[in-house]
């Protein structure tokens, strides 16, 4: 029978941090009755690694954060002429592999119709805690994850079969990822992208 187990360190102030609760002895098809439960919606995000399943909940900070990393990505390569397709969270999953996750934004690079993975997966954490992500993806063989932390964007390149931090994105190896994240501060969406787009221009 599953149980719950804690899952989220203490959070920053009340009503600011993501709501997390992981369930241990799940089977995979328990897992997909949740998604089936849950539907079409993005919320709450379900991800699941050899019998655990976890729910979260994300903020309303983690929600903006996760979208103005997104947004700011897609000013990037509108600006660079790099062909691209937004998947949002995406469902991946493989029953042999026992395990599924939903990315807070996911993208294919070029004209593939026909991916069956991304090339790039976006995590925000906000609140601490829940299942080890990049574990799930790197037996799903994702290309790339990119993680925000405490106002840091790191890049996590599949190499073989680890992940191992980089210096710099491999799928989009032109991409300055500090200076993208320097513009996540801006009060609006709108705000961040006409200021990124400038800066991307006047630098060329």
């Amino acid at each position: 029978m599953a149980t719950a187990t804690p899952a989220v360190e203490k959070p920053r102030s009340l009503g600011l941090e993501d709501h997390i609760v992981v369930f241990e002895g799940v089977t995979w098809a328990d897992y997909q009755r949740l998604l089936e439960i849950r539907g079409d919606k993005s919320a709450p995000r379900i991800s699941y690694l050899e019998g655990r399943v976890e729910i979260m909940c994300p903020s309303r900070y983690h929600e903006n954060y996760k979208s103005l990393v997104g947004r700011l990505v897609e000013t990037w390569c509108l600006e660079r002429g790099i062909e691209f397709t937004t998947l949002g969270a995406w469902t991946l999953e493989e029953k042999e592999l026992d395990r599924g996750v939903e990315p807070d934004e996911c993208y294919v690079f070029g004209e593939k119709p026909q991916a069956k993975r991304p090339d790039l997966a976006i995590e925000v954490i906000w609140t601490h805690g829940g299942l080890n992500k990049l574990e799930i993806y790197r037996k799903l063989g994702v290309r790339e994850v990119w993680i925000w932390k405490d106002g840091e964007l790191t890049p996590h390149v599949l190499r073989g079969e680890q992940y191992a931090p980089a210096r710099k994105s491999k799928v989009l190896p032109d991409i300055d990822l500090a200076e993208l994240a320097s513009f996540l501060d801006r009060p609006t969406t709108s705000r961040a992208i006409r200021d990124y787009r400038a800066a991307l221009r006047r630098g060329g």
